[in-house]
C-alpha cells in the first residue's frame, strides 16, 4: 500500500508546531532544577485536580465509547506517583556521583518529544509524560488518538494554560490539532525522541521512524493461584484488577491458574467478589461478540461493563455482576480466551500436581500473546516465587497484588511509576522496565583518574591461564 502523503495545509501546520517546539527547547535546555520541578507541580496540578480530572475522565469515556469513569478516575494516584518519584530525583548538573570510581554523571535534555497517546488513557498518559519531559527539560508534541482527540487536547490545554498563568512558555507542550497516519509518520520523524504508548501497529511505526522510541509491549496478565494462596486476598484482588476502567489496561488480570485443590473455593470466593460464571453455551456466545472469525478482537465490546459484554452475546447477567469468568476451554493460538481480552472477562485454568504443572501452563499461554509484559502469583511459597521468576518471560511479577493498580508502580511497592511499560526484546520493545525519567534524558559522563583497577591475568582467565603461553619474538 503506499503510503498516504501530507497534504499543503497538514504540511503546514506540523512546520508551525515543531518550529515552536524548538524554539521552546531553547528556552528550557537552560532551567534550573528549582524551575523544572515548580512546573512539575503545576501541570500535575492542573490535569490531577479532584475536580478537573474528573471531568476529563468523564470526558474520555464519552469520546471513546469504552471504559468506566470512575473506575478511570482511580488511576489518579498514578500523577501523584510520578509526581513523587519526579521530585525526588536530580535532571539538573550532577545527577550521579561515584567517587569510588571517579565518575560523575550530568543529566541532560532529550530534545523534543513526540508522544503518541493510546484511546484507553488520554487522560493519564499525557499528563505523566509531560511531568517526566518537563523534569527532564524536554518539550512535547502530543498525538492524540482519534478516537480521544478532543479530550487529549484538553488535557494538554490545561497543561498549557497553567504553565502560562506562571510565566512559563506554553509551547513547551503542544497537541496535533489534527491526526491520520501520514500526519503522525511526519510528526514522529522531527522529533529527538518518541514515546509510543499503544497497540503493536504503533509500535511498529515509532520503530520504523528512523528515531529512538520508548514502546509498550501488548499484554496478557495471567496470574498463578497455588496452595499457599490466601483465598480472600485473592479474590478481592482479583475483582480490583479486573474491573478498573472496565479491564481496559494491559495489566488487567486475563487469565486465571488456579491449583486444583483450592479450585472451587477460588472460584466461589470470586463469585461473592462480584464474578459471573458463564456456562459453556454463553462462553461460545461471547467469544462470537468478542472476536470475529478471522480472530479479531471487536472493538465494540473492548472496555465495556459486563452487562454490556454479555448483552452484546444475547445473554443477560444480575446487575450486582462485576466481572464475567469463563472456564477455558484450552490453551494456544485456536483459542482466544487465552489471549489478551481487554474487558471485563476472566479464563479460568485448572493445574494439577506439581507447580511445574502451573509453569507449563504459563509457558503456553505466553507463546499465545503478552510476552514481556506481565504476570503475577499469589503465594507464600519462596521456592514458587522464585520459579515463576526464573521462567516467565515478563519484565514484572506482582507477588499477592491488584496486578493492574501495581506493574505501573503503587505506594506499596517499589516499582517506578508510569503510565508506559516496556517489554523487552519479548514485546518488541528496546527496555525492559518501566518508562520513567531516565528514560527521558541524556547523560554525560565525567571520568577522572582513580587507582588503578587491573587485575592480573592468572585472576582474570582463572584455570585456563598459561603462564608459559607467551609472544614470539
Amino acid at each position: 500500500m503506499a503510503k498516504k502523503e501530507l497534504t499543503a495545509d497538514q504540511k503546514q501546520m506540523l512546520d508551525g508546531v515543531f518550529e515552536k517546539a524548538r524554539a521552546a527547547e531553547k528556552i528550557i535546555e537552560n532551567y534550573s532544577q528549582e524551575q523544572v520541578d515548580r512546573m512539575c507541580r503545576c501541570v500535575a496540578w492542573a490535569v490531577g485536580n479532584p475536580r478537573d480530572f474528573d471531568r476529563i475522565c468523564k470526558m474520555g469515556v464519552e469520546e471513546s465509547g469504552a471504559g468506566d469513569w470512575s473506575g478511570r478516575f482511580g488511576k489518579r494516584h498514578k500523577i501523584l506517583g510520578v509526581l513523587r518519584d519526579a521530585l525526588r530525583q536530580k535532571s539538573v548538573g550532577p545527577i550521579e556521583v561515584l567517587p569510588e570510581k571517579g565518575i560523575v554523571r550530568y543529566g541532560k535534555p532529550a530534545g523534543v518529544i513526540t508522544s503518541l497517546i493510546p484511546m484507553t488513557n488520554p487522560e493519564l498518559t499525557p499528563t505523566v509524560t509531560a511531568i517526566y519531559a518537563l523534569k527532564a527539560r524536554d518539550v512535547v508534541v502530543f498525538s492524540p488518538h482519534p478516537r480521544t482527540k478532543k479530550t487529549t487536547c484538553e488535557v494538554v490545554e490545561l497543561m498549557r494554560s497553567a504553565l502560562k498563568a506562571i510565566g512559563e512558555p506554553e509551547d513547551f507542550l503542544q497537541c496535533l490539532p489534527e491526526v491520520n497516519m501520514a500526519i503522525v509518520e511526519d510528526a514522529m520523524t522531527r522529533a529527538d525522541l518518541i514515546m509510543a504508548t499503544g497497540g503493536p501497529a504503533m509500535s511498529k511505526a515509532a520503530h520504523s521512524s528512523g528515531k529512538p522510541a520508548y514502546c509498550s509491549g501488548a499484554g496478557n496478565a495471567t496470574m498463578v493461584f497455588d496452595e499457599t494462596t490466601d483465598i480472600e486476598e485473592a479474590a478481592r484482588n482479583t475483582r480490583i484488577s479486573k474491573t478498573s476502567d472496565f479491564g481496559s489496561g494491559c495489566s488487567a488480570d486475563g487469565n486465571l491458574i488456579i491449583y486444583g485443590g483450592i479450585y472451587d473455593k477460588m472460584v466461589a470466593q470470586l463469585q461473592k467478589e462480584g464474578g459471573y460464571l458463564a456456562s459453556d453455551e454463553e462462553r461460545e456466545m461471547l467469544r462470537k461478540a468478542m472476536w470475529d472469525e478471522e480472530g479479531h478482537r471487536i472493538v465494540d465490546t473492548v472496555a465495556v461493563s459486563p452487562q454490556k459484554l454479555c448483552e452484546a452475546a444475547g445473554f443477560k447477567i444480575p446487575e450486582d455482576r462485576k466481572f464475567v469468568m469463563v472456564v477455558g476451554d484450552g490453551i494456544g493460538k485456536d483459542h482466544p480466551f487465552s489471549g489478551e481480552k481487554l474487558t471485563t472477562l476472566l479464563a479460568l485454568y485448572r493445574y494439577e500436581g506439581d507447580f511445574e504443572n502451573a509453569l507449563k501452563m504459563v509457558d503456553e499461554i505466553f507463546k499465545v500473546g503478552g510476552r514481556g509484559h506481565s504476570c503475577g502469583i499469589y503465594s507464600h511459597n519462596e521456592d514458587h516465587i522464585e520459579a515463576l521468576a526464573l521462567r516467565a518471560p515478563v519484565t514484572r511479577i506482582m507477588v499477592r497484588q491488584p496486578q493492574s493498580k501495581a506493574n505501573a508502580g503503587s505506594a506499596n511497592n517499589g516499582m517506578p511509576m508510569t503510565s508506559s511499560m516496556g517489554c523487552g526484546t519479548w514485546g518488541g520493545n528496546q527496555v525492559s522496565e518501566n518508562i520513567a525519567l531516565k528514560h527521558y534524558m541524556n547523560s554525560t559522563w565525567v571520568a577522572k583518574p582513580i587507582l588503578t583497577d587491573a587485575p592480573s591475568e592468572e585472576v582474570l582467565f582463572g584455570e585456563f591461564f598459561d603462564p608459559a603461553n607467551t609472544r614470539e619474538s
